[in-house]
């Protein structure tokens, strides 16, 4: 099944400041100490651990719920490397609807998502467009870059 693409994510200038604003309030996270991680961790999230060296924080609603963050800590650079490469497409998906969310990219800023190469220890994140608030807190969604697919996270 091909997911849908929402196709208004072109973001004007309001959207443009929060998604700056957005972004600044994930900077705090990323360069504070690591938040401490979901429940959903304790089970599935072994996996990711494992096989991608990731430690999944969360997803949840930024900017009025205009935007989803997607936030990981990286345990093995190597492993993890496929969620910060700009060239593999990352998007979030709703598993009830089926419906993809893009990575929103800025004109000035370019997309919001991080593109260095990760480091241990450090939590990063990924900003994803929601327009009309299509997914909301409790939604159960995927986020998919490259060929990695993180399912069964909820919004929180």
């Amino acid at each position: 099944m091909t997911p849908r693409v929402a196709s208004n994510i072109r973001p004007g200038r309001s959207a443009l400041l929060a998604g700056v604003l957005a972004l600044a309030a994930c900077w705090g996270a990323v360069a504070g100490p690591a938040p401490s991680p979901s429940r959903w961790n304790s089970g599935p999230g072994q996996f990711y651990r494992r096989n991608w060296g990731v430690e999944v924080v969360g997803v949840k609603p930024v900017s009025s719920g205009y935007m989803l963050a997607f936030r990981y800590r990286v345990l093995d650079p190597d492993k993890a490397k496929i969620l910060n490469e700009r060239k593999s497409r990352a998007y979030l998906v709703d598993e009830a609807t089926g419906t993809a969310l893009m990575v929103p990219t800025m004109e000035n800023v370019g997309e919001l998502r991080p593109g260095a190469t990760p480091e241990a220890g450090r939590t990063y994140f990924m900003i994803f467009g929601n327009p009309g608030q299509l997914v909301k807190s409790g939604s159960r969604v995927s986020v998919v870059a490259g060929g990695l697919r993180i399912d069964g996270l909820v919004v929180q």
